[in-house]
C-alpha cells in the first residue's frame, strides 16, 4: 500500500507544530495532538493540553522568542498508526554576564501518531537530547570568563545549557530526560515501534 499521502500529511502536521508553538496560535496547537495525548521535553512531563497552557504563561509576543526548526521527519506508518522521528533545532536567546547570548539545542522528537476522523494527530511526544552549545551574540570578555567560570556539570552534556537555561530561569528540570545513544533512547524507539503494530496501546 502506498503511505505518500500519509507520510506527507504527518510532516505537515509536525511542521506546523512547530510553527504554531512559537507564534503562539494556542487553540492551532492544541489541534497537533489527541485530547489525551502527552509530551516529555526536559521543562515537561504531562498532557498535551497542560503543556500548551504552560507555554502560553511563558511566551513572548515578539522577537526575540525561542524557535524550533523542525525538519523533514522519518513516518512509518502501520494502518491507522504510525511513529515518526524528526530532527529539531531549538534556538533561543538569553542576558549571562550581561551580554547577549544564544543557545542551540540538538534533539529529536519521537513521535506516535493516530489516525483519527479530522486526520493525523500527535498521540505522545517524547524529545531525544544530542548536544547543545552557547554562543555570544557580539564575543566579549565578559562572556569568555562566564564560561570559565561558571560550572555546568549539573546538567548532563546532551542539554547542557537549554538545561542551565531553563535552571537559571527557576524552571526545574524533568527527571529521566533521554539523551542521544542510550539505552533508554534505544527502548523508546523499540516501544513505539511496538505499539504501533498492536491493536491496542498497551504502553
Amino acid at each position: 500500500m502506498d503511505d505518500t499521502d500519509d507520510i506527507v500529511e504527518i510532516a505537515q502536521l509536525i511542521q506546523k507544530w512547530g510553527l504554531y508553538r512559537d507564534q503562539g496560535r494556542w487553540d492551532d496547537l492544541k489541534a497537533t495532538f489527541t485530547p489525551d495525548g502527552t509530551i516529555f521535553v526536559t521543562w515537561f512531563l504531562g498532557w498535551f493540553a497542560d503543556f500548551v497552557e504552560a507555554s502560553k504563561k511563558m511566551h513572548v509576543p515578539k522577537s526575540p522568542r525561542v524557535k524550533h526548526l523542525i525538519g523533514l521527519p522519518v513516518v512509518d506508518v502501520q494502518g491507522h498508526r504510525a511513529v515518526a522521528e524528526t530532527n529539531v533545532q531549538i534556538l533561543g536567546r538569553f542576558s549571562a554576564a550581561g551580554t547577549d547570548v544564544d543557545y542551540t539545542s540538538y534533539a529529536r522528537f519521537v513521535d506516535r501518531l493516530v489516525r483519527t476522523k479530522a486526520g493525523w494527530r500527535i498521540h505522545a511526544r517524547v524529545a531525544i537530547y544530542e548536544k547543545d552549545r552557547l554562543d555570544p551574540v557580539v564575543p566579549s570578555d565578559a562572556f569568555a570568563n562566564f564560561m570559565t567560570q561558571t560550572d555546568f556539570s549539573k546538567v548532563p552534556e546532551p542539554y547542557r545549557y537549554l538545561g542551565y537555561r531553563l535552571l537559571s530561569a527557576g524552571r526545574p528540570l524533568q527527571s529521566g530526560i533521554i539523551c542521544d545513544g542510550t539505552p533508554e533512547a534505544d527502548t523508546l524507539i523499540q516501544k513505539a515501534h511496538r505499539w504501533m503494530s498492536q491493536m491496542t496501546c498497551a504502553d
